[in-house]
């Protein structure tokens, strides 16, 4: 599944590509892949335009706005005229992130855990719609994509095809099309009010963001905390983004077993864990995520960061640092790959 730093690089990817851009029509390939109710869904988000593309964890955001409140925003121009928030597409890299959750932040109201600040709509009645959710009419302002395991979003010219695993089709104003594609049907998409944001239970119990919070506030997030380290930091109720190859890689680099009981850890040791985590975030990022089976990125390329692994998928090699064979276990159900000489417990 895509982690953080593959989700980031495809929203700074899409960013440039569909910022400005209206949504002309929506067609539904598999309703299962809509959350919610896939007619009102087809209904509700043509005519909304793109004002910015985000993150949240592992969620990819696309913050809808009416035409007419998109030409009123004077921040910058975007394709067609029309105004938008944050406009670079300059790629993050580890010297100076960029992050690509500016737009989700400010529709949501997101805090460290991600609940959302308002409910209710915005007053745009004319374009209300029921989305099936409890509250009755809506306005959604974030279309919400989870990729799961083999989910992919790629912008395409009208000349190309969909194929049998797109699930969802944008038809844009220009011309092109965003299609949903994903093999194993795992991904969705779901459009959001702020008042669908306030009762969604996933979107209110993420964790902190990794690359938002300081390191203080990072260990505190474990003090007293029952359960191995690596089970907590996959946990997207404690931290929001982490899964098994950054787990790996931080705990690797912090010399820290992934089968630590994080209460146990000092607070000197989760801040340095807490270092080691940005940093494997921030290269993995500069290098487009990585690629271990069906990732790729917006533009359709594969991320490079599994060429620095240090442990992950590296069971029975020798460790980087001392030389001994790297080994494997279990934690929250994960295969995990650690140095038994260079990693401790305490």
């Amino acid at each position: 599944m895509p982690e953080l730093p593959e989700v980031e690089t495809i929203a700074c990817g899409l960013r440039p590509q569909l910022t400005g851009r209206r949504i002309v029509s929506v067609a539904v390939r598999n309703e299962g892949t809509v959350q919610g109710d896939a007619a009102a869904f087809a209904r509700c988000v043509p005519g909304r335009v793109i004002a910015g593309v985000g993150r949240r964890g592992k969620l990819l955001l696309l913050e809808l706005v009416p035409l007419d409140g998109a030409a009123g925003r004077a921040d910058a121009a975007g394709p067609a005229g029309v105004a938008v928030d944050a406009p670079s597409d300059v790629p993050p890299d580890a010297a100076d992130l960029m992050t690509c959750r500016d737009a989700a932040g400010k529709m949501a109201g997101s805090s460290a855990t991600g609940a959302a600040g308002a409910s209710g709509n915005t007053g745009n009645t004319g374009n209300t719609v029921s989305t099936g959710s409890a509250g009755g009419n809506r306005v959604p302002h974030l279309l919400g994509v989870h990729l799961k395991m083999t989910g992919r979003l790629f912008v395409y010219g009208p000349e190309v095809a969909p194929n049998t695993h797109t699930r969802v089709i944008f038809g844009l104003d220009d011309g092109n099309r965003l299609f949903f594609d994903d093999a194993r049907k795992f991904g969705y998409v779901r459009a959001l009010s702020e008042a669908d944001l306030a009762t969604w239970d996933f979107w209110r119990s993420l964790g902190p963001e990794p690359l938002e919070i300081a390191a203080p506030d990072f260990a505190a997030l474990f003090r007293g905390r029952r359960g191995r380290i690596k089970a907590l930091l996959l946990d997207q109720t404690v931290i929001a983004g982490i899964g098994n190859i950054y787990a790996d890689e931080s705990l690797f680099r912090a010399s820290i077993r992934p089968d630590a009981q994080a209460g146990e850890l000092s607070p000197d040791r989760l801040r340095v864990l807490h270092g080691h985590l940005v940093d494997v975030l921030r290269e993995s990022i500069a290098e487009c995520g990585s690629s271990i089976r069906d990732y790729r990125d917006a533009h359709g390329d594969a991320g490079a960061f599994q060429n620095r692994f240090r442990v992950y998928g590296r069971s029975g090699q020798p460790c980087v640092a001392c030389g001994r064979a790297l080994t494997t276990g279990k934690v929250a159900g994960r295969t995990t790959v650690f140095c038994e000489h260079c990693q401790k417990l305490k």
